[in-house]
């Protein structure tokens, strides 16, 4: 399998170009940017991309999708039916729960609620999954960006779906390095809790401006952290860490 990975160097979104073999069809995994490294990497493997599969509408996952269609205007961009209308320039739907063959691979789509109401994770090939912002080595998505939905459908997203998969299964996701299932499994601080392996914190904060419980302060894919929280009605939620006060921060 060809692989081919760009990061843009604000953002730190990455952006794929995935095909079986040189001189076939080959398939981008959102359009971030910077796109010009891999669309000289399409000529020099004499690929033609035939398809752009959306994770989700975020402008940092889309911004250069412009620049995808100039070179290739004949490509499918799809993405799920909730967020098409939010993506100028998508030409179809991305359906959860269905198989393409795209590339000469076989992708299926994996519906990922949470950071956003339509995110899709993309299997391939039974082998790699593209996790967009639901899933990140170390790190979870959020659940307050536009469009997102709530912290139980992110945590079901990721437990019972990205991480039911088989643990050698490679996890690439939408910002910076890959990882795997069973690293996730076994490293990340957020699933540790969730599988009962680490306890819960119980540390009073202010999050967002309102009191509430620390959980956990975590690592976030730029260095910063993610903070899960929890509300005085019990209700528990994934917010920025610069978003936190305790009395040790």
């Amino acid at each position: 399998m060809i692989l081919e990975r760009s990061m843009h160097p604000q953002f730190l979104s990455n952006t794929y170009l995935v095909a079986a073999e040189a001189g076939g069809e080959a398939f981008m995994v959102d359009a971030g940017g910077p796109v010009g490294p891999l669309l000289e990497k399409a000529d020099e493997h004499g690929l033609t991309i035939t398809h752009v599969l959306l994770t989700h509408h975020h402008h940092d996952h889309i911004c250069d999708l412009e620049e995808v269609m100039e070179r290739w205007p004949d490509a499918e961009v799809l993405i799920h039916p909730e967020e098409r209308e939010l993506v100028e320039g998508a030409t179809g739907d991305l359906l959860p729960a269905s198989e393409l063959e795209v590339g000469g691979l076989h992708v299926r789509t994996l519906h990922t609620p949470g950071h956003t109401a339509g995110m899709l994770s993309l299997l391939v090939d039974d082998s790699d999954v593209f996790t967009g912002d639901t899933l990140f080595r170390n790190s979870v998505g959020g659940v307050r960006a536009p469009g997102s939905t709530s912290y139980d459908d992110l945590k079901t997203s990721i437990m019972d779906v990205l991480l039911a998969l088989p643990p050698e299964t490679t996890i690439r996701p939408g910002h910076t390095d890959p990882t795997t299932v069973a690293e996730e499994l076994e490293s990340n601080r957020f699933v540790r809790i969730w599988r009962g392996e680490d306890p819960e914190g119980s540390e009073q904060c202010t999050a967002l401006g309102e009191a509430a419980t620390l959980i956990l302060l975590g690592d976030d894919y730029d260095g910063g952290h993610k903070a899960w929280v929890r509300w005085p009605d019990g209700a528990d939620d994934i917010v920025p860490g610069s978003k936190v006060e305790t009395g040790g921060l």
